[in-house]
């Protein structure tokens, strides 16, 4: 048995182990773990540290790097996270729907824990913490799988996520990490059908669309945010370059920043070179079709590439079209089901573009910046699901839970 399968088994016989976990002892490891990363956190640097040199050894981006580094007050947002985690409702044991059939027989529809979580991500070493947690409190067990860029981070946020364990009833191998990152091990458990319940890609295009097309455990598609404003010609100026502004530059290698925008050609006309030189004194490059590139001579040919492109950087593409309809082909064309807005002053633009843009989140009138769990509301989140089963947009606690039927009778037997 490999490594793989081994630390697969320990983890379903974990699940098993949490079913009768209490809201309070769940809440009591959480506490422990939120403890423990403070106590922790040098050590945490020191180790981060090192995939920080090993990252600009390799030449990883600045963005990228941005994503592994941890530092004091990273650390201590996520010891406040869990502690806000604690506060919520507790998903698990709820009863959703209760029906007494004429024969007496009473069945009841009660939320469970999903069973055995298989995480796969890139870079972010907050995810080792967003997944453990979210699944302790859902009273699932994990399975983690980094990537070599945040390997170091990763072993020492487990190390101590097992201190903390080692306090509370929870069995430590609730939450394991693999640490070999080859790609071998990757494929190894994309087939752990065995063991895991479900599998989440958190991360680039190519990883997510790696794992939908060879996984045989149930994916969700998590993270791809090729994201677009549209400013439609009876758009607020001052709105529509604050919101682009913001969507682009105020933290651009995350998935929810906006990749692309959508000019209607009259609000074009007017105040469009205005909006391209406040992104490039932010010092964003620009990638325009050819009208773009006519009117705002800083501006690079966009080529078809560009158009589907994640750039997760500061660096954008502008198109123009003539209508909303327009805009909302080229959005369901080239997007990814993520976040998505309107920028507007027509309601009933506003309305078809939110009925017929399918994406998880759509927005008028406000940044995409905001499909996050935690602005929703949810505490951490697991990811962003692009997909519409079984969960979608940001998924917090509910997203963890599955269903379960009890049915109680007193010998009825069916005729």
């Amino acid at each position: 048995m490999t490594e793989i399968q081994q630390k697969g088994k320990k983890a379903k016989q974990a699940g098993f182990d949490m079913t009768q976990l209490t809201t309070a002892e769940k809440n009591d490891a959480l506490l422990f773990i939120s403890d423990q990363l403070l106590i922790d956190q040098e050590d945490i640097i020191e180790e981060n540290k090192k995939d920080l040199l090993y990252g600009k050894e390799k030449g990883l981006t600045e963005s990228v790097l941005d994503r592994i580094m941890l530092n004091k007050k990273r650390i201590e947002d996520m010891s406040l996270s869990i502690k806000q985690l604690i506060e919520l409702e507790d998903p698990i044991g709820l009863t959703l729907e209760e029906i007494t059939k004429e024969n007496g027989l009473k069945i009841v529809k009660k939320t469970v824990p999903i069973g055995v979580m298989g995480m796969i991500y890139e870079a972010r070493p907050n995810v080792t913490v967003d997944a453990a947690t979210l699944s302790i409190k859902t009273g699932n067990a994990v399975l983690l799988r980094g990537s070599s860029t945040a390997a170091y981070s990763n072993q020492a946020i487990v190390k101590s996520i097992h201190r903390a364990l080692e306090k509370s009833v929870l069995p430590l191998d609730a939450v394991q990490l693999i640490e070999d990152t080859s790609r071998e091990a990757a494929k190894e458990l994309f087939h752990l059908k065995e063991y895991l319940d479900v599998l989440i890609p958190r991360g680039g295009k190519n990883l997510i669309d790696t794992v939908v097309q060879e996984a045989t455990v149930p994916v969700i598609e998590t993270g791809a945010g090729n994201c677009h404003i549209f400013i439609d010609e009876t758009a607020d100026k001052n709105m529509a370059i604050s919101i682009s502004l913001n969507g682009k530059t105020q933290r651009p290698s995350v998935c929810n920043a906006i990749e692309t925008i959508l000019f209607h050609e009259v609000w074009f006309n007017e105040h469009g070179v205005e909006l391209l030189t406040a992104l490039k004194n932010k010092g964003v490059e620009i990638y325009g079709d050819n009208k773009v590139c006519s009117a705002f001579a800083e501006a690079k040919k966009a080529t078809e590439e560009d158009w589907y492109t994640e750039y997760s950087a500061l660096k954008i593409s502008v198109k123009m079209v003539g209508n909303v309809e327009e805009a909302i082909q080229h959005i369901n064309q080239y997007g990814t089901n993520h976040s998505e807005a309107i920028i507007t002053s027509d309601e009933k633009n506003a309305a078809l573009f939110l009925a017929k843009v399918d994406a998880a989140a759509v927005y008028h009138n406000a940044s995409t910046r905001f499909t996050d769990g935690f602005e929703f509301g949810y505490g951490a989140e697991i990811g962003i699901s692009t997909q519409k089963l079984h969960a979608r947009g940001p998924m917090g606690l509910k997203a963890l839970t599955s269903t379960k039927y009890l049915i109680y009778g007193d010998g009825q037997i069916r005729q």
